[in-house]
């Protein structure tokens, strides 16, 4: 199914793709040039392609820097995507480790090798999960508030109060103040005195639409996550973490960062930003990550020397330039594992 998407200043076409898993269907949005390198992505719970990546993809700089060097393949979670239907009361809830061998058939239905992967909290967990599988089918993980732990007693006693609410009353308003407070940050949630943000009214609107079911099942899985962090340690791609300076998984990220190789990964703290940083501060995104993708050979099309369909070849980020000073006033880089000075 063909679908046209405006994003400024070109239109660009995505394809959905509907494949079945042996864990069930999923949903993958494909957007750009098969011949490309490969960026998967996932994003976070009740959100799909459309309302956690969006923000970025509006962003002409960020756009150009991605669609000039990949084929992104959008995956949603199970029930998730645009126009989902319920899913059957009688099929299983997935696990975190069957979300991510759903991953791996993914790679293998497009033929894919190894891939870059994008994910933002409980997307950043599912991906972070599936590199610690699947070492080597991943050159790199860029991730946004990531999950790396079992549940805290807050986070878990937040979804359980989701779940309940989900389960008999549907997507009701306080189930999406709780997911909006998990998203964003206070600036942009507003309060008595300042009114919602268009990102907020937008964000609730779309959540409207959400198959309360298909939520309350990921939110079952993600909830009964393991901790990944002995994981970590095996990996062997280069890692490059985003953290909203006021998301609810701040110490999640820190943490993960800090049992990651010093020498491949760098953690950016993003200053009066929420989780989703790709929707609430995309362009702060957009430095880092073209630093991060010049290691791979990877520019952006007024920087190109070199064709981005040449095999990738990663060298180590150079930790001039991810210094404060590279990185622009509204970044913050905070105890980072690459010897930054800051």
């Amino acid at each position: 199914i063909l679908i046209h998407v405006c994003i400024t200043p070109c239109v660009l076409l995505f394809q959905e793709h509907h494949i079945e898993t042996k864990h069930g269907p999923v949903s993958v949005a494909v957007y750009g040039d098969h011949d490309k390198h490969a960026l998967i992505t996932y994003p976070d719970v009740a959100l799909n392609h459309m309302s956690c990546f969006q923000g970025l993809l509006f962003c002409p700089e960020a756009a150009s820097l991605l669609l000039h060097n990949f084929c992104i393949y959008h995956i949603s979670p199970p029930g998730h995507e645009l126009g989902a239907t319920p899913i059957l009361p009688n099929s299983p809830v997935a696990s975190v480790d069957e979300l991510a061998d759903q991953v791996a058939e993914v790679l293998d239905f497009f033929g894919l090798g190894s891939v870059m992967c994008l994910g933002v909290s409980a997307g950043a967990y599912i991906l972070t999960l599936f590199a610690t599988k699947y070492r080597e089918r991943v050159l790199g993980l860029i991730l946004v508030s990531p999950l790396c732990r079992t549940p805290s007693w807050t986070e878990w006693f937040y979804n359980k109060v989701m779940s309940n609410l989900l389960y008999y009353y549907g997507m009701c308003d306080m189930v999406k103040d709780c997911l909006l407070q998990r998203y964003f940050g206070k600036r942009v949630r507003g309060g008595s005195a300042v009114p919602e943000s268009d990102i907020m009214q937008a964000c609730r609107s779309f959540l409207d639409q959400r198959q309360s079911m298909n939520i309350w099942r990921f939110i079952q899985t993600i909830n009964q996550r393991h901790d990944l962090t002995e994981s970590l340690k095996q990996l062997q791609c280069r890692t490059l973490i985003f953290v909203g300076e006021n998301s609810q998984f701040h110490t999640e990220a820190v943490h993960m960062t800090a049992k990651l190789d010093k020498r491949y990964s760098a953690l950016v703290e993003v200053q009066a930003c929420g989780s989703v940083v790709t929707e609430e501060q995309p362009h702060a995104m957009l430095i880092p990550m073209e630093y991060f993708l010049m290691g791979y050979g990877l520019f952006r099309p007024s920087h190109v020397s070199s064709s981005p369909r040449s095999p990738l070849n990663p060298f180590c980020i150079s930790p001039e330039l991810l210094s404060p000073e590279s990185m622009g006033v509204k970044l913050k880089p905070i105890k980072t594992r690459a010897n930054l000075r800051v």
